[in-house]
């Protein structure tokens, strides 16, 4: 048997204010602070010591990452940074307020862009701030101008096979830190799940979730490294960013 852990990054300044966040690289919030060092505190608790950390290249996620090693006290595992551990590209709506856009085009319409399968938010112009074409850190990539999540899924899937896989498989203990859609295109892949559940499907901030793993890596037990409180009060705040005021 072998075990993986996943943590979405604490919670973003944008995470805290309800606004569009996709590749704009945001910073932790206080609150997403303490998020990641209470992770790095549950994983040193219950024993994990891993090999290898997995993360984007986002500020949020490197800096959830850094506070959780911190507090295993494993500053010098390497950390291995790839852009399709980013999260879901929102397109022209980055930058924008969740609830106002609730407000203007209804909840269905905010959901099927939040959290559906292969509905792609408005495509990002040329002259929005928050547009990542001329970002350096992705000079050697297409940056996308907007995606589903069925395109973040297409760039997961072949990471975790190329790069994931063969490290568990020769015994390595891996940790991967991501936002909120990169993991849910992750989960999707590992549990199967299909394209109309993966709706419902909320993942929340600074909560490792722990996978046990059969011989061919498919899912044998899950669980979250929290009280089933702490759990609900966590996907609650991440349902409500995407409701009217």
């Amino acid at each position: 048997m072998f075990k993986l852990v996943i943590l979405r990054h604490g919670e973003s300044e944008w995470n805290k204010k309800g606004l569009f966040t996709g590749w704009t690289d945001v910073d932790l919030s206080d609150q997403g602070e303490r998020e990641a060092r209470l992770a790095g505190k549950k994983l040193k608790r219950a024993g994990f010591n891993f090999d290898l950390v997995y993360c984007s290249l986002l500020k949020r996620v490197t800096r959830t990452t850094n506070l959780v090693l911190e507090e295993l006290d494993a500053l010098w595992l390497p950390v291995i940074k790839d852009w399709r551990l980013n999260e879901k590209h929102y397109g022209n709506l980055q930058g924008l307020n969740k609830k106002e856009m609730v407000n203007k085009f209804g909840e269905k319409k905010v959901l099927l862009w939040r959290r559906s399968y292969n509905v792609r938010p408005p495509v990002i112009s040329a002259s929005n701030k928050y547009n990542q074409v001329k970002d350096r850190r992705y000079k050697d990539i297409k940056v996308p101008k907007t995606e589903s999540l069925k395109d973040v899924v297409e760039r997961v899937v072949p990471w975790w096979k190329q790069e994931v896989r063969k490290k568990i498989l020769a015994k390595k203990s891996v940790l991967i830190i991501a936002s909120g859609n990169s993991l849910r295109a992750l989960v999707k892949y590992l549990e199967n799940i299909s394209e109309t559940e993966i709706i419902s499907l909320n993942i929340p901030t600074g909560i490792p979730l722990v996978y046990e793993l059969d011989n061919n890596l498919k899912v044998k037990k899950k669980y979250y490294l929290a009280s089933t409180k702490e759990l609900r009060t966590s996907i609650n705040r991440v349902v409500a960013q995407g409701l009217r005021k």
